[in-house]
This record gives structure tokens, C-alpha cells and sequence, in this order.
């Protein structure tokens, strides 16, 4: 974490845990949206806590959880913060879904230590706990959904490489450094590249905090500083996207550029030739996953530590492969 945000944040969970935070209530709606599944009854309720919703990443696990929920007849409510930067405010929710005392709880969050104290919460008042996206640095949690984010950044600098002859200078802007997720990625990438690509020379990466224009503005910030910049790595949608918009708007011609996720503008830049691929998740299967064991979960069911939800690299030759198109979002 950021030592600059610990005192803050650290404030904020002691408030929430001493004086609690008042609940949004039981009809499904705050945040920065829901979704329910149903109503009352014997189903049981797993309240959900994105990173973020943004982002059409978010909304397609959004539709995962929702059609698991369906089948299992299960109630979910599923919201996240505006902005993956607002930590704060991610802990707030994160505490208002402990006030409704719900029969498990999804969490994706946006710095794996300032939630701890919220799990043992959680573990007080015997609601299980299932991590998705990224883990949390706590014992609490049953399993974490999750893609194999170090495997995956690794793959997306096997590509970089080959694409620029294995020579040059790469820039990466990534989402956050606090986050499983956002570490993960950029270690896999900065990993793979040492110990494979001695002649490829990483820039200090930047983080945009997963902000289309901020990465953006960024991108270009790296370009003017290395005139002979050869490729660019973004590591989420809004990562690769600001990457995309900046390197556009400079007029810059010759960056290669691999990315994160899927989205409109990712997939239109790799058919269009402007992004030469990118590590696409499977964030419906993520949102399915989540459900599915939190139901195991509140059921008494032992689940693995770890479910590997899975990834794949795309670009313009396997775009329309209809096990990938599955896995892309719009």
C-alpha cells in the first residue's frame, strides 16, 4: 500500500468497525448500482463488493453472478465504487453489507490490507467470505476466483517481445499498486521481461489508476520523454484503452501496444491494427465462480484456496475463434 493512504484508511476501518456505518437497507439499491435476484424467502443473500463499475469488465461479471444467482436461487445485490481509486469509499460499502448481515459476501478489492480488519468482521459474525479478481492479505477468505494474473502479464510480454524483435523500450502503465490484481500484473510482466528479454529495457512503470484519460495523458508523457519508445503494455481496460487514446491523439506511429481485458474500444483497435492483441479473462465465468462457491460456502462445502477462472491472448487471428469471441465483452 501506499504509505501516504495508510492513516487514512486505517481511520476509516476503525470508525466503520467502532461506530458502524448505516446500511443502505434491504432493498437492493446504493452504491453505484445493484442487481437482485429475487426476493425473500427461504433464498439465501450474497451481497457482492466490486472494485469498480466502470468498467464493461465489472458488468460482465455483474452478468455472471447474476445468471449463477438465478440458477442457484440465490439473492445478490452487486455494486462497486465510481472509480477503482476510491478505496475509501470501497471499504464503506464493504461495511454496509456487514450491517445486513448477509449469508456470504463477494469481494474484489481495491487494496489487499486496508479490508483485513473487515474480514475478521466477517469471520465474527460466521459470514464466509469468497475473494474474486484479487485476493485479500487475510486468512479469512474461503477461496478466491480469480485469473492467474502472474501467468497471464507473463504471456502479454512473451507477445510485446516477439512483436518488437526482442529489442527497444517498452513503457507499462498499470492500474494501482495496492490491489492483488494490479501487483500481480505488473511483476508477471517486469518478471518475464528480465528474465527473457535482456535487450528489451522496461521504463519505471507508471500507474494511471486504471483512469482512460489519466493513462492516457501518461502515455504520452512516456513517448515525448523516449522518442524511440517501441511498445507500450496496459495492464486493464482502462489501462490499454488510455494507452490506445494516447498514443492516437500524439499522432505516433510504430508502438506496438498489448493490453488487458476486452471492451469495444480494445477489441475495435486490434481489428482495426492500431492494438496488436491483449489477455482477455473470463469475467462472466469469474461472476459464475463467485456465486457458485459462495452457495458451497454458506452450504458447509470445503473449496480449494484458489479457483483458477483462466485467460487467453487474442489478437486479429483469433479474434473470431468462438472460444474466444465467448470470453470477449462489449
Amino acid at each position: 500500500m501506499r504509505r501516504g493512504k495508510m492513516g487514512v484508511l486505517a481511520a476509516v476501518v476503525a470508525s466503520a468497525l467502532a461506530l458502524g456505518v448505516a446500511a443502505c437497507g434491504d432493498d437492493d439499491s446504493g452504491g453505484s448500482g445493484t442487481s437482485g435476484g429475487g426476493g425473500g424467502g427461504d433464498q439465501k443473500y450474497i451481497a457482492i463488493v466490486s472494485k469498480g463499475f466502470q468498467h464493461q469488465f465489472w458488468q460482465a461479471v455483474k452478468k455472471g453472478a447474476e445468471e449463477e444467482a438465478k440458477a442457484e436461487n440465490a439473492r445478490i445485490t452487486f455494486e462497486g465504487p465510481p472509480t477503482e481509486q476510491d478505496i475509501e469509499q470501497q471499504v464503506t460499502m464493504l461495511t454496509n453489507a456487514l450491517t445486513k448481515n448477509p449469508d456470504a459476501i463477494g469481494f474484489a478489492a481495491l487494496d489487499s490490507k486496508a479490508s483485513a480488519p473487515l474480514m475478521d468482521q466477517a469471520k465474527s459474525q460466521n459470514i464466509p467470505v469468497v475473494a474474486f479478481d484479487s485476493g485479500v492479505e487475510s486468512d479469512v477468505p474461503v477461496t478466491t476466483a480469480a485469473t492467474d494474473n502472474k501467468a497471464a502479464a507473463a504471456e502479454a510480454a512473451k507477445h510485446l517481445a516477439e512483436l518488437i524483435g526482442n529489442k527497444g523500450k517498452v513503457g507499462v502503465i498499470v492500474h494501482d499498486q495496492t490491489s492483488r490484481s494490479g501487483i500481480d500484473r505488473r511483476d508477471g510482466f517486469l518478471e518475464w521481461m528480465k528474465a527473457n528479454a535482456p535487450e528489451i529495457q522496461v521504463l519505471p512503470v507508471q500507474y494511471g489508476g486504471g483512469d482512460q484519460a489519466k493513462s492516457a495523458d501518461i502515455a504520452k508523457s512516456i513517448m515525448s520523454a523516449n522518442p524511440d519508445l517501441k511498445g507500450f503494455y496496459g495492464s486493464n481496460e482502462g489501462s490499454a484503452i488510455g494507452v490506445i487514446k494516447g498514443v492516437q491523439e500524439s499522432g505516433k506511429k510504430g508502438i506496438t501496444i498489448v493490453g488487458f481485458d476486452s471492451g469495444k474500444a480494445q477489441i475495435d483497435a486490434i481489428k482495426s491494427g492500431v492494438m496488436a492483441g491483449a489477455i482477455t479473462q473470463n469475467p462472466v465465468g469469474m461472476g459464475k465462480e463467485l456465486v457458485k462457491s459462495a452457495m458451497k460456502a454458506i452450504n458447509g462445502e470445503k473449496l480449494p484456496k484458489v479457483i483458477d477462472t483462466g485467460f487467453y491472448w487474442y489478437d486479429k487471428s483469433n479474434i473470431d475463434d468462438p472460444k474466444i469471441k465467448a470470453l470477449l465483452y462489449e
